[in-house]
C-alpha cells in the first residue's frame, strides 16, 4: 500500500485518479482550497474512505504552500508519490498578494514549492515519485523565458507554454539532483472539468457543442496518473505522457541544463525552498 497525496484531488482528473488508486488499494490524502469538496470527495468514496483524508490548501500564495506542506508533513512522515493536477485556466491580467500571476503561481511554481517542502517525506521511501499534470506541452527548448516570472501584462497565448514547460524542467531537475527519485509530466488531455468554468464564453460554447466528439473522458486523463503510481518501469529517466490513456507511449524528458538551472534557481529565490 502506498500513501499518495493529489494536489487538486478533490475535483475532476484528480479526484478521479484518486478513486481509481483507492480502488487499487493505496491510502490518498487530498488538498485542495475548497473543503466542502473535499469533503463530498470523501464522503463519495464509500467504504473506501477510511483510507483517504482531506487537507485544504490555497496553492496560490507562498503562504498558503507553506501552510499545506506543515499540515500534511505533521500527520504523515512518509510520502510515496505526490501527485500535481491542481491548475487554472485564466486569460485575465491578475496578480496574488506575492505579485505573480495566477497561471504561473498555481500551474508551476505552487508544485515546485510544495515538492520541494515535502521531500523530506519522499525520501522516506524506496521509490519516490512526483507527477504534474499539464496540458500537452512537449519538452523542448524551442521556448522563450524571458518573460519568466513576472510575465508583466499577461497574455495567454504568449506565456503559458514557458509557464507549463516549467514543469518538465523541474521534473528534470528532481532527476538529477534527487536518487532514486522518478519525476513526469502529464498530458490532461481535453476533459470536461470545473477549470472551464472561467473560459471565455466562445470556448465554452464549443466544448458545449463539440465536447461529445472531441473530450477525453475524465477516466482516459487519469489513466496515466494511476497506471504511472501503479508501474516502475520508466523510473529510469523523466518521462512525458503525451496522449491521454497511453501509458507506453511516453518520450524521455531532455532539456538544456543550463536552462532548467536557471529557472531552479528563479524558483528558488522567490520560494526560499
Amino acid at each position: 500500500m502506498k500513501t499518495i497525496l493529489i494536489a487538486g484531488g478533490n475535483s475532476g482528473i484528480g479526484l478521479q485518479a484518486a478513486r481509481d488508486l483507492l480502488g487499487h488499494g493505496h491510502r490518498l490524502i487530498l488538498l485542495g482550497r475548497d473543503p466542502r469538496k473535499g469533503e463530498a470527495a470523501l464522503a463519495s468514496f464509500g467504504t473506501a474512505a477510511d483510507r483517504a483524508s482531506f487537507v485544504a490548501g490555497d496553492l496560490s500564495t507562498h503562504d498558503g504552500v507553506r501552510d499545506a506542506a506543515r499540515r500534511i508533513l505533521a500527520q504523515h512522515d512518509r510520502i510515496d508519490v505526490l501527485v500535481h493536477t491542481t491548475g487554472v485556466f485564466t486569460f485575465e491580467e491578475s496578480r496574488t498578494t506575492d505579485g505573480l500571476h495566477p497561471f504561473f503561481a498555481i500551474n508551476y511554481l505552487s508544485r515546485y514549492h510544495l515538492t520541494q517542502l515535502l521531500l523530506p517525506a519522499l525520501r522516506q521511501t524506496e521509490q519516490p515519485a512526483v507527477l504534474m499534470m499539464t496540458a500537452a506541452i512537449p519538452p523542448t527548448d524551442d521556448v522563450d523565458f524571458a518573460r519568466f516570472p513576472e510575465y508583466p501584462s499577461f497574455n495567454f497565448s504568449r506565456d503559458r507554454k514557458p509557464i507549463q514547460l516549467a514543469n518538465h524542467h523541474y521534473a528534470a531537475h528532481l532527476t538529477r539532483t534527487e536518487p532514486g527519485l522518478a519525476a513526469g509530466v502529464v498530458n490532461a488531455g481535453s476533459a470536461k472539468t470545473d477549470i472551464m468554468r472561467i473560459a471565455p464564453w466562445y470556448m465554452r460554447a464549443a466544448m458545449k457543442v463539440l465536447g461529445p466528439l472531441a473530450l477525453d473522458s475524465v477516466e482516459t486523463s487519469a489513466r496515466n496518473v494511476v497506471e504511472a503510481v501503479r508501474h516502475h518501469d520508466w523510473h529510469d529517466a523523466p518521462a512525458y505522457w503525451a496522449k491521454p490513456g497511453h501509458f507506453n507511449k511516453r518520450t524521455p524528458i531532455k532539456l538544456d541544463t543550463t536552462t532548467t538551472q536557471r529557472l531552479m534557481d528563479i524558483s528558488h529565490n522567490l520560494t526560499g525552498a
